[in-house]
């Protein structure tokens, strides 16, 4: 699969090329350069903001395809009332998941947090700010954003957070240092719920239903109204196919 590497060399191949066939200031050179450049613009585009395409970082989207364990995520958290809901359905159906949390969220929700590890849940950064234009920042700033997430999640739990999931799943060669500094596991999924986008809940559910396979990782919110009451019947439903749930540690 074309990773950010190759398509950098294989686009720097061919403006050498455009320079020493092409004569300087002619049509063809103008779009040589023109077309190589957007082409290479939409595979970084499509790389950066597809997860799944491992494009410029290896993140875990998915469980052993051969078992048949999924794993259901959260992002955003934690809020009140909406993340103590969540947690009480995934309490009657008997299910472990997984919460990535923005570490500004944290303040004034520490008991929440706790309640989290004490039902025997995982937690993964989402960041700190969860900033719009964080993928567009330098290496030193997300850095600094990433360990403030980690510090928040280690002063309430006491534990040293290993997973993350970046912010709007949207991964850079600087997500890829800084990562690699930290020695954290990027997590992405294989079946995106669209939750916060969709307005009925049923969608969400059939859709869901739909993708999921063997070794899913599911990706949801704790934010949407509609998201205890989805459990109630997604769980339920994915059970019935036998399969098991895990939380990503």
């Amino acid at each position: 699969m074309l990773k950010h590497r190759l398509a950098t060399a294989i686009f720097a191949i061919a403006i050498g090329e455009i320079l020493f066939f092409c004569d300087l200031g002619s049509p063809m050179f103008y779009f040589g350069l023109g077309l190589s450049t957007i082409v290479y613009l939409i595979v970084e585009f499509f790389g950066a903001y597809f997860i799944g395409l491992n494009f410029h970082l290896k993140s875990l989207n998915y469980l052993d395809k051969n078992k048949n364990k999924i794993a259901l995520t959260f992002d955003d958290g934690p809020s009140q009332p909406q993340t103590l809901k969540v947690l009480e359905a995934l309490k009657k159906h008997g299910v472990k998941a997984t919460f990535f949390v923005i570490g500004k969220n944290i303040k004034g929700n520490e008991t929440i947090l706790q309640q989290i590890i004490n039902e025997g849940h995982s937690i993964g950064s989402h960041s700190f700010s969860h900033h719009f234009w964080i993928d567009m920042w330098g290496k030193s700033k997300l850095e600094e954003d990433i360990l403030e997430s980690l510090n928040a999640i280690r002063l309430v739990t006491g534990k040293d957070v290993k997973i993350i999931r970046p912010p709007y799943g949207v991964t850079t060669p600087n997500f890829r240092s800084v990562f690699r500094k930290l020695k954290l596991q990027s997590v992405g999924w294989n079946v995106r719920s669209y939750d916060t986008a969709a307005k009925e809940m049923n969608k969400v559910l059939n859709r869901v239903l739909s993708k999921t396979k063997s070794g899913s990782i599911i990706l949801l919110h704790d934010k949407p109204d509609f998201i205890p009451e989805l459990l109630d019947k997604l769980i339920p439903a994915l059970k019935q196919k036998n399969f098991e749930f895990v939380s990503i540690s």
